[in-house]
C-alpha cells in the first residue's frame, strides 16, 4: 500500500518530479516530463504498478528526513539495531539524460540494505524486457528505456531486480537509474557523488536570489523551491502539482489529473515570484504565459500543457485501483475545454502585472491584450463553469464577472499610467457596468453578503478575494459581512472549504477536505481587514499542516487529519508565500514603529 500523501517528499530535475515515500520508496515518477506516463505508479496501486524501494532490510518507516539545506536533495535515516544509514536521493537538473541518483551512506555500525526495482512503464500496464548489457541493467520497452548503474549484484525475481548488500561506517554505495527514448545510444552515465555537489551547487545558487527576509523565511524558502522544482524549464511553464488522481475524498471519485499548468495560478505565481526576487523565473512564466493564450481569444483555455498545448482529452486507467481505492485514476483533464470566464481577467491582470514590474514588454504583448479584451468586452454577460471547473450547468459567478471586471480595469490602467493606445473612456464605462451589475445581482443585501452565483444563496470562497483585485475597498461593510458568512458558512475547524459540494453546484458525487489555498485567502482576508492577531493564528496553523519537509497538498482532511488532492501543490505554496509577505510587512513596520 502507498503512505500517507503527507509521507512523501518530492525530488525533481526541472522537467519531472518523483515522490520519495518515508519507508525509502520511489512510488511515483513520470518520465521524461511531468506528464508522461509514469515508470513507478505504486502511489495509485501497490508495488506491482512499479516503485522502488531502497532501505535496511527488515526497516519500515524511517526515522528522520530533511532536505539538504534549500534544495530539493533528501536524506534519509534509519536507526537500526545494527547501525545508522543514510540515503541521500535527487535528480540533477537535467543535462543529456533523465536521472535518479541515490546514495547509501553508512553513518555508524554495518546495516544491511535491500533494493527492489520494480519498473513498470505505461501506468503500471507494461513490465520491460530487462537484460544486463556492459554491466548495467537495462530495461526496455516501446519508447522507453532505462538503465541502472551500480556496483551492487543484482538479481531477477518476481518481475523485479533485487539487491542486498551492507554499507559500514564511512562507506557509500551509489545507484543511478538514467531514462532515454529507446531509440537513441546508451546516454553517459553521471558519476554519483559528483552530481551531488553539482545539484547543491545548483540550488544554492538559484536560492541566493530569494530577497525575502520575514518571520517565516523557511517556510517561505521550501515553497518557493517547491515552485520552482514543479516548473518545466524548457518552457517555463509551471506545473499545478507533480501528481494525478491523488483524491479530494480519500475513497471518493474527485480524482483529477495536475499536471499541467492552469491560467488560474497566474497571477499569484507571477506575485510570488516577483516579490521574492525571482525575476528570470517570473519572466520566463509569463513569456510561457502569452505563447500559450497566442492565438484566436476566443478559444482561450484554462490550462494548457507543459508545452502551451490546448488538447488535453481525459480518460480513466481501469487497471490501477486508485490511491486508497479512490477510482477511477485519470489521465489528461476534460476541465480544459470548459469556458471560464474568469481566465481573461486573470491573464490581463498577470500580464499588467508583470509590466508594473519592469518586466520588458513588447507591442506583441498589448496586441495580445487588445485582442483578449475585445472578447472580454463581448462576453462577459455569458455564463461559464467558473473557477472552481464545475461540471453542472453554466451560472453566472460572482468571481467570474469581477475578474471580468479586473481585466477590464487593468487594461485601463495600462493606457492610463503607461500611455499604451485604447478606446480608455469605453472601457472605463464598461468598468463601471460590470461593477454596478455584480453589486446588484450578486449582493445579498438581506444577509450582507456577496453569493456565488447571481441568484444564489450560496458561497463561495473565490469571494474572499474581491478587495485583493480591487473590487471593493478592503473596510468596505460588504467585505467585511462576506467575510463572516465565509467563516460562519464554510470554515470546518477554522479552515475554508471551496463551497458547499452537497448543495449540487458542481455536478459531481461525494465531498472534499478544506482548501488551502482559500484558507490562505482568508489569512489575506483577516490581514486586510485589520484582524492581524486572527490572521497570524491561522497563517501558523496553516504552516502547521505541512509535512515534515515543508510540503502541502491541495486540501485538508478535517475529519481524519490528513492531507488529500495532488502533491505537491504549486496553488498551495503560491498563497503561503504571498500571505507571509503581507504579513511579515505589517511585522517588519511594527517592529520599526517600536
Amino acid at each position: 500500500m502507498a503512505g500517507r500523501i503527507e509521507d512523501y517528499a518530492m525530488i525533481g530535475d526541472l522537467h519531472t518530479a518523483a515522490l520519495v515515500g518515508r519507508d525509502g520508496s520511489i512510488d511515483w515518477l513520470c518520465l521524461p516530463r511531468f506528464d508522461s506516463p509514469a515508470c513507478f505508479a505504486a502511489l495509485l496501486d501497490t508495488e506491482q504498478a512499479g516503485r522502488w524501494r531502497l532501505a535496511p532490510t527488515g526497516a519500515d518507516s524511517c526515522t528522520r528526513r530533511r532536505y539538504r539545506g534549500d534544495s530539493l536533495v533528501l536524506e534519509t535515516e534509519w536507526v537500526t539495531a545494527e547501525g545508522t544509514v543514510r540515503v541521500v536521493d535527487f535528480m540533477p537538473p537535467r543535462g543529456e539524460a533523465a536521472d535518479v541518483v541515490r546514495i547509501v551512506q553508512g553513518i555508524s555500525g554495518r546495516v544491511r540494505m535491500g533494493s527492489e526495482l520494480r519498473l513498470r512503464f505505461d501506468y503500471g500496464s507494461v513490465v520491460p524486457w530487462v537484460r544486463h548489457v556492459d554491466g548495467m541493467l537495462t530495461a526496455v520497452a516501446g519508447p522507453d528505456a532505462v538503465w541502472l548503474h551500480t556496483t551492487v549484484p543484482l538479481h531477477g525475481a518476481d518481475q523485479a531486480s533485487w539487491a542486498e548488500f551492507e554499507v559500514g561506517a564511512g562507506e557509500q554505495v551509489s545507484f543511478v537509474l538514467t531514462w532515454a527514448p529507446s531509440h537513441q545510444p546508451t546516454p553517459a552515465m553521471v558519476d554519483g557523488p559528483q552530481a551531488l555537489n553539482e545539484t547543491e551547487a545548483f540550488w544554492a545558487q538559484w536560492m541566493g536570489q530569494c530577497t525575502y527576509e520575514g518571520q517565516w523565511h523557511g517556510a517561505v524558502r521550501r515553497s518557493l523551491i517547491t515552485l520552482k522544482g514543479l516548473t518545466y524549464a524548457p518552457t517555463g511553464g509551471i506545473a499545478a502539482a507533480a501528481t494525478t488522481s491523488l483524491p479530494e475524498q480519500l475513497g471518493g471519485s474527485r480524482n483529477w489529473d495536475y499536471r499541467y499548468c492552469w491560467l488560474r495560478d497566474s497571477t499569484f505565481t507571477l506575485q510570488a515570484l516577483l516579490a521574492s526576487g525571482f525575476v528570470d523565473e517570473a519572466r520566463a512564466w509569463r513569456e510561457w504565459l502569452l505563447r500559450a493564450v497566442a492565438g484566436s481569444p476566443e478559444d482561450l483555455r484554462i490550462m494548457y500543457g507543459l508545452d502551451g498545448t490546448r488538447r488535453l482529452p481525459e480518460y480513466e486507467l481501469p487497471w490501477l485501483t486508485g490511491y486508497e481505492n479512490s477510482a477511477p485514476v485519470r489521465i489528461g483533464n476534460g476541465a480544459a475545454a470548459q469556458f471560464q470566464l474568469d481566465v481573461w481577467g486573470e491573464v490581463l491582470e498577470g500580464l499588467h502585472l508583470g509590466r508594473t514590474s519592469g518586466l520588458a514588454a513588447s507591442d506583441d504583448a498589448w496586441e495580445l491584450q487588445r485582442s483578449l479584451m475585445d472578447f472580454l468586452e463581448g462576453n462577459w454577460t455569458e455564463p461559464d463553469n467558473g473557477l472552481w471547473e464545475v461540471r453542472g450547468p453554466r451560472r453566472h459567478f460572482v468571481h467570474s464577472k469581477v475578474m471580468a471586471w479586473t481585466g477590464v480595469d487593468r487594461m485601463v490602467r495600462a493606457v492610463d499610467q503607461f500611455g499604451l493606445d485604447g478606446p480608455v473612456d469605453r472601457w472605463r464605462a464598461l468598468r463601471d457596468d460590470i461593477h454596478r451589475d455584480v453589486c446588484r445581482q450578486g449582493y445579498d443585501a438581506e444577509r450582507g453578503t456577496f453569493t456565488q452565483y447571481y441568484g444564489g444563496t450560496e458561497l463561495d470562497a473565490s469571494l474572499l478575494l474581491l478587495p485583493r483585485v480591487g473590487f471593493l475597498p478592503w473596510r468596505d461593510e460588504r467585505v467585511a459581512g462576506t467575510v463572516r458568512a465565509i467563516q460562519q458558512d464554510l470554515c470546518a475547524d477554522g479552515f475554508v472549504r471551496r463551497y458547499r459540494p452537497e448543495a449540487g453546484v458542481d455536478g459531481l458525487a461525494g465531498g472534499e477536505g478544506a482548501f488551502l489555498a482559500c484558507s490562505f485567502w482568508l489569512v489575506d482576508a483577516l490581514h486586510g481587514l485589520g484582524r492581524l492577531g486572527e490572521a497570524k493564528e491561522l497563517f501558523e496553523r496553516l504552516l502547521s499542516l505541512r509535512n515534515d519537509v515543508g510540503l502541502l497538498a491541495e486540501e485538508w482532511d478535517t475529519v481524519s487529519g490528513r492531507q488529500v488532492g495532488n502533491f505537491p501543490q504549486a496553488f498551495s505554496h503560491e498563497p503561503l508565500i504571498n500571505s507571509a509577505r503581507q504579513l511579515s510587512q505589517d511585522s517588519t513596520a511594527t517592529t520599526t514603529a517600536v
